[in-house]
């Protein structure tokens, strides 16, 4: 479940923000839906995961979802809106992990000691940072790319842009050498304290 809803809303998430923006084009396509059907790309959400966790024996699992398709030229400002964009996944990622984190508090506060429910409540936090993190990855087309692209000025912009073909291989190559750990783990534990210093209050009244 917590996987379903990170992935879902995370794909929502940039469909809402390109068209709040100035492009339709996701809205139009249904992408704007909390569906997850709607999101499930054939090769990267099921032959890909499926084949790694087969031919890796469960040790090394990997996939996507459909990417949302946005007309850049579309967007009001598109160099600064797509940074609003890109990171309106990771942000909503960054939201859904500080709900589960607040449900995980509320469970222990009330005493619940199913394990079950404290379980997917602190998967969801760990998932939801993962996929945060994963995503800000300065490498297009993944969001931190975009993002990086915004921000360059426009003849570094460019340039930069034309590795995104290859952003995907790059990306499997860093895992494959297990140089992703070097970016995903400190991102998610900044991401971690951030939230329990936002949820120390409600830990504290509950304690």
């Amino acid at each position: 479940m917590p996987v379903i809803f990170a992935i879902t809303l995370h794909e929502a998430a940039h469909a809402y923000a390109a068209k709040y923006f100035g492009d339709a084009t996701a809205y139009m396509q249904g992408r704007m839906s909390l569906n997850p059907v709607k999101h499930i790309d054939p090769i990267g959400t099921i032959l890909i995961p499926v084949v790694m966790y087969v031919a890796t024996a469960g040790s090394f699992l990997f996939g996507y979802a459909k990417p949302v398709p946005v007309e850049w030229g579309n967007l009001r400002k598109p160099k600064r809106d797509m940074a609003w964009v890109a990171l309106a996944g990771p942000g909503a990622n960054l939201i859904m992990a500080l709900m589960w984190m607040i449900l995980s508090i509320v469970l222990r506060g009330a005493g619940i000691e199913e394990a079950f429910f404290m379980q997917v409540a602190e998967a969801g936090v760990w998932i939801n940072l993962l996929i945060f993190a994963f995503n800000l990855l300065p490498i297009p087309p993944l969001d931190g790319g975009r993002v990086l692209t915004s921000m360059l000025p426009h003849q570094y912009a460019y340039k930069f842009a034309q590795i995104e073909p290859y952003g995907f291989f790059i990306v499997l190559g860093l895992l494959f050498l297990k140089l992703l750990h070097y970016w995903v783990i400190p991102v998610m534990a900044i991401a971690n304290i951030a939230l329990q210093l936002i949820t120390t209050p409600l830990t504290l009244f509950l304690s």
